[in-house]
């Protein structure tokens, strides 16, 4: 058995000195998981640049507006990635240039206003469960396959 800890580190149950097979699933996937990251950080960073403030900005007096509902702040996030990436010209498949969008714009929203964190947070992981999920498993499969 292998415990997450809240600083990252795992807790976890030797058997005759042996990896666990949930150990070991549990280092595949952090490989995975790796490999995919760097990926999509070296999009991101492309992305970065590209990205004006007024975007940013507008995103950030939305996150600010208490009266919008979670659903509503979700749908404009969404209406954001997608005309970014509209017009950032890409060659890469439309769902990867939106996932990387999605995470650039997290970032650059946290960084303008670093107390919206864990409300855009939470609004990132909403969209990208509700619009990528598909294209997320099929990436992973991917590079595991």
């Amino acid at each position: 058995e292998v415990e997450l800890q809240t600083d990252g580190n795992r807790s976890g149950h030797l058997q005759n000195g042996e990896l666990g097979e949930c150990s070991f699933l549990l280092l595949v996937n952090e490989e995975v998981v790796r490999i995919i990251a760097a990926q999509l950080a070296e999009i991101g960073d492309q992305f970065d640049k590209e990205i004006k403030a007024r975007v940013v900005n507008d995103l950030v007096q939305h996150f600010l507006n208490e009266n919008l509902s979670g659903e509503e702040i979700t749908r404009r996030m969404s209406e954001a990635v997608e005309g970014l990436a509209r017009a950032i010209p890409s060659d890469m498949e439309q769902e990867k240039a939106m996932l990387v969008l999605a995470m650039v714009l997290t970032k650059k929203i946290a960084n303008t206003m670093p107390s919206l964190l864990q409300r855009v947070f939470s609004t990132t992981v909403n969209y990208i469960s509700q619009q990528l999920h598909n294209y997320i498993v099929r990436m992973v499969s991917t590079v595991v396959g």
